[in-house]
């Protein structure tokens, strides 16, 4: 698997960038974290201001896109993996990735109750140090 910064918007990204937001919104906190993240942009925006900034990378083999992570100040903000592909390390590819790069990240994250998320950064070794509450 090939992880790479995300240069342009596809149709297959935005397909399943759209797929992420509307399964994080329905989630717990999902809304509170999306206005974090997104501001006042519309989708479309957020996504080419994402790939844009440099801020996306894409989790790609045989030229298939798998997931992709945003980081950005050294911020895992989302990690996204397309539903066939669950279950595959390609979260754990993304991640790991980025830990290679000169920015690693030193902070990510995750919705409550996202035990998956939770545990993929605990397999790599975080610690959670931060507990946010809002209501929604």
């Amino acid at each position: 698997m090939k992880v790479s910064a995300a240069t342009t918007v596809t149709p297959e990204l935005a397909s399943l960038f759209d797929h992420a937001l509307k399964e994080a919104a329905a989630k717990r906190g999902g809304t509170a974290l999306l206005a974090t993240i997104g501001g006042s942009s519309t989708p479309a925006e957020l996504l080419e201001h994402l790939v844009r900034g440099g801020s996306m990378w894409l989790a790609l083999d045989a030229d298939e896109l798998r997931g992709f992570i945003v980081c950005r100040e050294r911020l895992v903000e989302a990690v996204y993996v397309a539903h066939g592909f669950r279950r595959q390390k390609v979260a754990t590819s993304l991640v790991r990735a980025l830990q290679a790069g000169d920015e690693r990240p030193v902070d990510a994250y995750a919705l409550p109750g996202d035990r998956a998320m939770k545990s993929l950064y605990e397999s790599l070794g975080w610690k959670a140090r931060l507990l946010t509450m809002r209501g929604e």
